[in-house]
């Protein structure tokens, strides 16, 4: 049997037991795509693009895209937004569309936000991608009936000028994903379920000096049938301008990332990870880049400059 095909065992094992999110190194910049409660609180429309090319040199590693939107409305108290992204790895293909909403409770020098995402997710296999060694093996002939689930995340984000913690849970209704039909009466069914996924999110920006910001930032993640993973990163800001930083992703890698402010609006960011991992022999790293792009909507003029979050 071709790797692909033990690609593809591998990874309906890990959406049946394990985390079924896109990972992501620049988690601190693409918070909506953790919490809901984040939409709208760079007080702009702010843009969000990242992919990201995970175990390179593996056959069929991960590949992701991600878009974000996001913006409160003219009544402060509203922010709304847009998360969508494709996830691919080996022949397997998982989309997701969700809509966002979010309440903030302001205070003189904080927000306090509750937001929901509502969308759906979409599960797919490429068969044409495997060369099975029996081609005539039920198991593998176009055996999962694929469908689009409604999906439904909760989170609370709270943030003031110099720090922000969070807290959200994503796939609250655990819905099914696809379903193997059974070939025989003597063998059974077989269905992928979403499991709710818990997460943490904390950081801060502490200035050493008017041109030298300490960021350190932590995401925490718990999921059903999966071990417990943080990531811890140490980033500094130099000049408002350069952004260089390090992480650790428990059991896992070692990241690197930098990002540059092109301008008050605009700014790109590229990670790059080492696996340790039972991988580590099999794959040169991970590639991540994103862009970033704000603008003032309603022409308030509200972009704050520096804004650290």
């Amino acid at each position: 049997m071709k790797k692909t095909l033990a690609i593809a065992l591998f990874l309906i094992s890990a959406l049946t037991y394990g985390q079924q999110d896109p990972l992501f190194t620049h988690y601190m910049y693409n918070k909506l795509a953790i919490n809901p409660g984040y939409a709208g609180s760079h007080d702009l429309f702010s843009l969000e693009a990242i992919t990201r090319f995970q175990w390179v040199g593996f056959n069929g590693g991960p590949r992701t895209i991600s878009f974000s939107a996001h913006t409160p409305l003219r009544n402060p108290h509203i922010g709304i937004g847009l998360y969508a992204y494709r996830d691919q790895l080996g022949p397997t293909v998982d989309y997701g569309v969700m809509g966002n909403f979010t309440y903030r409770v302001i205070f003189d020098h904080s927000k306090l936000c509750f937001g929901i995402n509502a969308g759906f997710k979409y599960y797919n296999i490429e068969w044409d991608m495997l060369e099975p060694r029996d081609q005539g093996d039920v198991a593998l002939i176009n055996q999962v009936k694929n469908k689009a689930v409604p999906d439904l995340d909760f989170g609370i984000y709270y943030y003031a000028p110099h720090f922000y913690v969070g807290l959200s849970s994503k796939h609250l209704l655990e819905n099914q994903m696809s379903v193997s039909s059974a070939p025989s009466p003597d063998t059974k069914s077989s269905f992928s379920k979403l499991k709710r996924h818990f997460y943490g999110i904390a950081g801060g920006a502490i200035p050493f000096s008017e041109h030298f910001v300490f960021m350190p930032s932590l995401l925490m993640k718990v999921i059903e049938g999966a071990p417990f993973q943080a990531d811890f990163n140490a980033s500094f800001l130099i000049r408002e301008v350069l952004t260089l930083g390090a992480s650790y992703r428990t059991n896992a890698a070692l990241a690197f990332l930098v990002e540059v402010n092109i301008t008050k609006n605009l700014s790109i960011g590229y990670s790059y990870d080492l696996w340790f991992n039972s991988l580590q022999g099999y794959n040169s790293g991970s590639h991540e880049i994103r862009i970033g792009y704000d603008f003032d909507l309603f022409g308030k003029s509200r972009m704050l400059t520096p804004r650290y979050f």
